[in-house]
């Protein structure tokens, strides 16, 4: 028997990998625990031998089964080798993405961006130059706000990015606190990320609205001192490439919906570049933290399947998403913008509804485009800037989902999207056309929407018995049409029917659930949906087998 244990020891030794000089960041799914997984990563806790992998983290998805791991091996190794005692179910890089390069560069500063009259705008005071703007009237927001009496009330937008400034006054009373990934905390400042001494040099000297517009980065140029500018300088100080995008992005977002709760969520730093495992935690987190529309300015061309089984849980849970295209000036293939079932892709267009020459195209990316050059907003140190891509252009999107959703508040990614189509034409390959505020409005009130809810939000229920939800549907805006439900989430060994397969208009449906005697026992997720064309809503409930 020792002899047996010990060719099993020397075995292992053999396999162990030589530490390399940085660790493989790895997201995994696994069926395992989170202490057995650490367990599994080091089944020889020897002091000469490193472990195969060290998990970092979970990365909040609701099955509790996704985690970022390093290990010395490379993917196919870690699989080959522990891919059962891991429990691993897919495997996947976790990329290093970044907001910097393209062919966006900072071209004639706008006039609007030195108007600093001082005005008022919903709950805040801000720059004239800011609130009226060309691009505001392109797409219609100040129409939008008067004749549809919307302005985002109710809604939480979520922006994945490089953080806030969370003392703007722009932002005053609608600024939530959010959560910064690259750090794992409370606090998704974008501030953090400048030194003590750059903070205070620029914090003496800010704001200063007398002050010429400085470029700061490859896309951005602000309302700065000279000196400041030269300490933010991206091309100079390549820590700071991207900072402020996190501000400037929120900022379109708040000049659209200026009475929605924005969300930041920091998984980028200020030289521009985010992992992939930060931008999936922060879906699962804007999704369970209550955001009903989720910004992602950032674009990848490698494929994910855990982001797109990220965005389809949001999705699933009625959030609405738009992405930017990229800035690459061509067709190609982008991530998150070419998910089309969960996000809508932006691209980029001029104050003269032309195709910006950096914005990419094609209608396999781009849902819908919107005003991306020279765009007056927000940044840091209660300052302006004005910025040219596709990231400033999906955000005029998310505005726009905030007001559909402070109209229906049912409101969906399809339902969302199909009123964003009524656009504005542009050219072929640029999908639906420019956003048009008041269309999409028009639309989404002359069509109504339905509601789903189930009620109780939990149950238990004990093997060989049965039990029974209630799924209401509940009609808005004049919806007439017929609703068919469905039952997604259970386990095996149980059935489901509900006592009316289709309401019409509205009405509500006893969902009885029969658990067999040999069932397994445990908690399960069940999702009650409702479809009626090509719109769908959705509510889940929890079932626990005893």
């Amino acid at each position: 028997m020792r002899f047996k244990a010990l060719c099993v020891l020397l075995l292992l030794c053999g396999l162990w990998p030589v530490r390399a000089a940085a660790d493989n960041r790895i997201i995994i799914r696994s069926t395992l625990s989170l202490q057995a997984l650490q367990q599994a990563c080091n089944p020889l806790p020897l002091p000469l031998l490193p472990p195969l992998c060290t998990v970092v983290g979970g990365l909040g998805d609701p099955q509790a089964q996704l985690y970022l791991i390093t290990s010395p091996l490379s993917i196919s190794s870690l699989v080959n080798l522990l891919g059962n005692p891991l429990g691993i179910i897919d495997a996947e890089l976790d990329q290093l993405i970044s907001l910097i390069g393209g062919l966006n560069v900072v071209g004639t500063s706008p006039a609007a961006l030195s108007d600093s009259a001082p005005v008022h705008y919903y709950n805040s005071e801000v720059w004239n130059g800011y609130a009226n703007q060309p691009a505001a009237a392109i797409v219609g927001v100040p129409t939008a706000h008067s004749q549809f009496q919307v302005s985002g009330s109710g809604g939480i937008v979520a922006d994945i990015d490089t953080g806030v400034d969370p003392n703007h006054p722009a932002f005053t009373g609608i600024l939530l606190p959010g959560y910064d990934f690259t750090r794992n905390q409370a606090d998704a400042s974008e501030l953090n990320d400048l030194s003590p001494t750059d903070y205070s040099s620029i914090q003496s000297r800010s704001p200063c609205p007398s002050c010429q517009p400085a470029i700061v980065n490859q896309s951005s140029a602000a309302i700065l001192d000279q000196s400041s500018a030269a300490i933010l300088d991206g091309n100079l100080h390549p820590q700071y490439a991207a900072f402020g995008h996190g501000t400037m992005v929120l900022g379109v977002v708040h000049l659209v919906a200026p009475t929605a709760q924005l969300l930041p969520l920091k998984a980028f730093s200020s030289n521009g570049t985010g992992n992939l495992s930060d931008i999936v935690r922060a879906i699962y987190y804007g999704v369970q933290n209550h955001a009903n529309v989720i910004n992602m300015s950032f674009d990848l061309e490698t494929a994910s399947p855990e982001l797109d089984k990220a965005l389809d849980y949001a999705e699933q849970q009625g959030v609405v998403c738009a992405a930017s295209a990229g800035n690459d000036g061509k067709e190609e293939m982008v991530y998150p913008a070419g998910l089309q079932s969960d996000v809508m892709g932006v691209a980029s267009t001029n104050d003269l509804d032309q195709r910006s020459y950096f914005s990419n195209f094609g209608n396999s990316i781009v849902w819908v485009d919107a005003p991306g050059e020279g765009i007056v907003t927000t940044y840091p140190f209660s300052t302006y800037a004005a910025g040219w891509g596709t990231s400033f252009s999906a955000p005029f999107v998310s505005g726009a989902a905030a007001l559909l959703r402070n109209q229906q508040p049912s409101m969906n990614e399809s339902t969302a999207a199909a009123a964003v189509a009524h656009a504005v034409y542009v050219g072929p390959e640029m999908g639906n056309g420019r956003l048009d505020l008041v269309q999409a409005l028009s639309a989404q009130s002359a069509t109504g929407d339905f509601s789903v809810s189930v009620s109780p939000s939990s149950q238990t229920i004990h093997r060989a018995n049965s039990g029974r939800f209630t799924a209401t549907v509940g009609a808005d805006g004049g919806f007439t049409g017929m609703v068919s439900l469905s039952v997604t989430g259970l386990p095996s060994r149980t059935s489901a029917s509900f006592s009316e397969a289709s309401l019409t208009t509205s009405g509500t449906a006893v969902l009885t659930v029969r658990v067999g005697k040999h069932a397994t026992r445990g908690t399960y997720t069940l999702t009650i949906t409702g479809m009626s064309g090509s719109a769908s809503h959705s509510d889940t409930v929890g079932l626990t087998i005893r």
